[in-house]
């Protein structure tokens, strides 16, 4: 109390100061009393006690635990463990030696987590030290230098009870020359399980194993018939490679009794491996891909890997539902992309591995869901959602855990795998040490989640999506000991999912606000789901014109499942961008097929045609394209009689089309002209090209000049005409036999008629043949006229565009 009264600011009186000093002497007399009684010859041990240091956090030293095997001992068995003990404090530690300790046995799973929570603590239970010759003794330990145990000692030695889990520890005892007595100065605590007779009641465990990896396959295909697909970069080919992670998660695998859960674009991805592939590089150069033999080996053995055991697949890119359900339905499209991924699950997975998929699992990021994330699942088709425990908790009250079942309403069950053990090889597990407490403390929930009822449940276990390969390795081993053990025995996603639900387990689902906010930091933005929308709309524009539409649809298609992938979660950035490179892609292909720019035209005269040429670029061909001409200035040109006039288009991969169109002027001046190319359904194509067309009309001069001509045609003709008829005349007055001097008499010339007539001039021949007089300024003749129109060009058009009219 009148400590209590001190508050901050104020001064104590004397005889409050004079209290305080005693009270404080008094409760140190105790303490300097033992301290002066203690002698460093007489240690604590000897004594029957150990000292432990009174601190929170591990001792001067540290003790790794790096093997303990077996991991769950049974009658007979020799323990033996192995690790290392590192001085990391200032002084050398004589004296010292490394134990074996065995504490309480432990009856709940919230007990093994306590435990588990202060594993190196000195503070807690230490229990006691298995004597005899079940040590390792160390004349010093060197600060900073680690040094190496092996400890080895029967089960019996032991003295192990009923069945249970114990705690189990390896402890470093020795003096300072600050502390010159026995005390444990280091200590690592684990688990040991017991189960020598056997369960009564087995558990029924199944072991999910995912075949998970990030999206490696752009929109990319290269130009050519073979589509070469575009790889981001060479990840894949290390992750599949021996040593990699996929390949370690194969190997391990292969071996277990385990449901596979695979995404079936890493499949698809794997697979394009085999063949020709390119690896994109700096900018848009890409590089020969070189693995396609690494990619074979691997397939080839996760196709015996799995021959005989459940795969169960998840929508293409394995899609973010948490993120779609809370930030994509409101954008137009978004679902139906869930539903596409869904669909082409089964023909490839069982195309590539020969197997027949279960289709019909849904898996939210770490299995936490609300009803927006369940609805959003069951949308393309699943009716069975993995859940976790620690998304959908218990509030009933029931003493033991649970079976996996759970009716959650509407036809569907969540399948609830168990927080902790599923996510018993999460963090960093790269040390050995760390890697053994895994084990032991997933083996230690397990059977303390057996030995809480006689009755026979069916629990899941869901582990991280892409386990490091450490990560594996540790679940590879807790699975082979769990597996070894007498109170778990193996069963698939299927059964477990069909199991009797029990009567008091929570089949409510936690509302829209209970959703992890850890969780919800790291999901896809709204922004993500309209880019993906608006690239669908591009793609759906330009997949109508296309011969083959599926060499783009598909790629394409399987690019936008990418977008929505959950493994961009955490990495925004590299998702935003995948997005903008896939929408980026499409506009490029889409701009192959476009109008030739043309330049401006000089229009002379009442009606010409106007050539526009398509130019396609593409592999394929396109179809069911419109040209559009339109005159801006309908009252001064016209296109086909009218303001505007269309035709339709088809060009062949890498061809060109010309097409023409009819003009008519109307009056002087400049009109616009604009040609835009149109999908069927009279959507815009592409970019429109515009350009002028200058329109002179006939005027008075050039009439007069036209009438001019005509009348010298008419003159010319006059001419001929009269020339024909006197020389028929001369020639009937020559020839004629009553001539006035008889046939021998001269004639009008004074000629002799027996005399020959001289030869005809070339002008007369020529007369004669044609019917008319060769002059040199005649006109030409029919036969000289040119075509009226002039060959086709798909060059654009220079600066002053001749037409043809």
């Amino acid at each position: 109390m009148a400590e209590a009264a001190d508050f901050q600011g104020t001064t104590p009186s004397p005889a409050r100061r004079w209290l305080r000093r005693t009270g404080a002497l008094l409760a140190g007399a105790p303490l300097l009393a033992g301290l002066l009684q203690l002698s460093p010859a007489v240690s604590a041990e000897a004594a029957g006690q150990t000292s432990v240091k009174d601190a929170s956090s591990s001792g001067s030293v540290a003790v790794a635990l790096d093997t303990l095997t077996p991991n769950v001992p049974t009658d007979g068995d020799t323990v033996t463990v192995s690790g290392t003990v590192t001085n990391n404090g200032k002084q050398t530690v004589t004296s010292a030696h490394v134990g074996l300790r065995l504490g309480p046995m432990l009856s709940t799973r919230s007990a093994v987590d306590d435990a588990a929570k202060s594993s190196d603590s000195l503070r807690g239970t230490t229990g006691t030290e298995v004597g005899g010759k079940y040590v390792e003794k160390f004349s010093k330990l060197t600060p900073g230098v680690a040094e190496p145990f092996s400890i080895s000692v029967p089960v019996d030695k032991l003295d192990l009870g009923s069945d249970g889990i114990y705690q189990f520890a390896v402890s470093l005892s020795g003096r300072t020359a600050a502390e010159p007595w026995d005390q444990v100065l280091g200590i690592q605590r684990t688990f040991l399980p017991w189960q020598p007779d056997g369960a009564d009641t087995r558990t029924k465990t199944t072991f999910l194993w995912p075949l998970i990896s990030t999206v490696h396959m752009t929109a990319e295909t290269g130009s050519n018939e073979q589509q070469t697909p575009v790889f981001l970069n060479d990840d894949l080919a290390k992750e599949i490679s021996p040593g990699g992670r996929l390949d370690e998660m194969l190997s391990l695998g292969k071996d277990l009794d385990v449901t596979w859960v695979i995404d079936p674009d890493l499949l698809a991805s794997v697979d394009a491996m085999t063949r020709s592939y390119r690896i994109r590089a700096e900018g848009s150069a890409t590089t020969a891909g070189t693995h396609q033999a690494v990619a074979k080996q691997w397939l080839a053995r996760l196709q015996t890997a799995v021959a005989d055991k459940e795969v169960v697949a998840l929508p293409f890119a394995d899609p973010d539902l948490a993120s779609l359900a809370h930030n994509g339905t409101t954008v137009t499209g978004s679902l139906s992309h869930l539903k596409e991924a869904t669909d082409v699950v089964d023909n490839t997975v069982d195309t590539i591995l020969h197997v027949k998929p279960v289709t019909d699992f849904a898996w939210p990021v770490d299995g936490a869901v609300d009803p927006s994330i369940v609805k959003v699942a069951t949308s393309a088709g699943a009716d069975q959602i993995i859940a976790r425990s620690d998304s959908l908790q218990e509030t009933g009250g029931l003493p033991y855990t649970p079976s996996a079942a759970r009716p959650i309403g509407g036809g569907t069950t969540a399948v609830v795998a168990d927080a902790r053990l599923s996510t018993s090889f999460q963090g960093d597990l790269s040390r050995a040490s760390a890697g053994t407490l895994a084990v032991q403390r997933f083996l230690a929930q397990s059977l303390a989640l057996d030995l809480q009822s006689d009755k026979q449940r069916s629990v899941v276990i869901a582990p991280q999506r892409m386990p490091t390969t450490r990560q594996a390795q540790t679940m590879a081993a807790a699975l082979t000991a769990l597996q070894s053990g007498d109170w778990s025995e193996a069963q698939n996603l299927t059964a477990a999912a069909k199991t009797k639900p029990d009567p008091g387990a929570t089949t409510k689902v936690p509302s829209t606000t209970a959703y992890p906010s850890s969780l919800r930091r790291q999901e896809l933005p709204r922004s993500a789901f309209e880019k993906i929308a608006t690239t669908r709309d591009k793609l759906d524009n330009f997949a109508v014109i296309l011969s083959d539409e599926s060499r783009v649809v598909t790629p394409f298609g399987r690019a936008m499942n990418r977008g929505m992938s959950t493994s961009w979660r955490g990495r925004p950035t590299e998702a935003q961008s995948f997005r903008t490179n896939v929408e980026d892609h499409l506009d490029v292909l889409a701009s192959q097929v476009k109008l030739i720019d043309k330049s401006d035209i000089k229009l002379s005269g009442r009606s010409a045609t106007i050539p526009v040429t398509v130019q396609n670029n593409l592999v394929q061909g396109v179809d069911h394209l419109v040209l559009r001409l339109t005159s801006t200035s309908p009252t001064r040109l016209q296109i086909g009689g009218h303001a505007y006039d269309e035709q339709p288009i088809a060009v062949s991969g890498e061809h060109s089309q010309t097409v023409k169109f009819t003009t008519s002027a109307k009056a002087n001046g400049q009109a616009t002209v604009v040609a835009q190319l149109y999908t069927e359904d009279g959507q815009e194509y592409g970019n429109a090209v515009t350009f002028d067309v200058k329109v002179t009309e006939f005027t008075a001069t050039v009439m007069l000049v036209i009438g001019g001509g005509f009348l010298l045609l008419v003159l010319a003709g006059f001419r001929m005409y009269t020339q024909r008829k006197r020389a028929a005349a001369r020639e009937d007055e020559e020839d004629g036999p009553d001539g006035p001097d008889g046939p021998d008499g001269p004639d009008e010339s004074g000629e002799a008629a027996d005399e020959p007539k001289n030869p005809e001039g070339p002008e007369d021949r020529l007369s004669k043949e044609s019917g008319t007089d060769a002059r040199a300024d005649d006109p030409e003749q029919p036969s000289d006229l040119k075509p009226d129109t002039a060959s086709e060009s798909t060059d654009p058009s220079g600066t002053g565009e001749r037409v043809d009219r």
